[in-house]
């Protein structure tokens, strides 16, 4: 490892905090373009205003659709992906129906799929599509996912969103996000041609190395500063 841009090249810089406001967003798109990582992700409704900050920066903008749950009717997440595309993205990060990949109805999906994509490749955009895994539990369900984004030539498949919340016995909420488990499932069940994103609960720097050895293209994090100035400070990196 030479620079630190070995390691902030493959971040998506999350933005998506819900009560992060305007000026949220310009603070952490500065702390992206000064890290320059690979992308902002951020809200629908941030997108145009991302993009202007960013603007040949070399960070690029990624829009969430469909977030947190993909309960949206396909026809409302086509419209957000054309809208994203219009304002400035140039990626698109997409939360499947998760209630139609739990009851298998694997023709909606694959509708659903086909339609984003479209909308996407029409706008030159790439997509990355959310498993959102602490819902997705069972192991066939990732699989067919898998085989569904081989179909369609999909460029991502992404672990989580890290706003999947599942209540526990105690009655609080928490999160597993992104699993060693699941990445490998993924690699083993995708085209070589599709590219993986681990995303939710990475926060350290030893959990970003652990994924970056796996091969992934794309980590989703807010905790980038953290991340960077530690193995900044563990690697000597300029």
């Amino acid at each position: 490892m030479n620079s630190i841009l070995e390691l902030s090249k493959l971040i998506d810089h999350s933005i998506l905090q819900p009560a992060f406001t305007d000026e949220d967003l310009k603070k952490e798109c500065d702390i992206a373009m000064k890290y320059n990582t690979a992308t902002v992700c951020v809200k629908p409704y941030h997108t145009a205003m991302a993009a202007a900050i960013v603007k040949g920066s070399g960070v690029a903008v990624c829009a969430v659709i469909g977030f947190p749950h993909g309960n949206s009717p396909i026809v409302s997440k086509v419209f957000e992906t054309t809208y994203v595309c219009n304002e400035g993205a140039s990626e698109v990060d997409m939360v499947v129906n998760i209630g139609k990949v739990l009851m298998e109805d694997w023709n909606y999906i694959d509708d659903e799929l086909k339609a984003i994509h479209d909308a996407c490749l029409k706008h030159n955009a790439i997509l990355k599509v959310i498993f959102e895994t602490d819902f997705v539990t069972k192991t066939d369900h990732k699989i067919k996912l898998c085989e569904l984004c081989n179909k369609h030539n999909i460029e991502f498949v992404k672990s989580s969103t890290g706003y999947g919340f599942v209540k526990d016995i105690d009655g609080k909420y928490s999160y597993t996000g992104a699993t060693v488990k699941d990445v490998l499932l993924f690699k083993k069940c995708c085209n070589p041609s599709i590219k993986i994103k681990a995303a939710g609960g990475i926060r350290t720097l030893d959990e970003f190395l652990k994924f970056k050895e796996l091969g992934v293209a794309r980590i989703g994090a807010s905790a980038t500063v953290s991340i960077l100035e530690e193995a900044r400070k563990r690697f000597h990196l300029v």
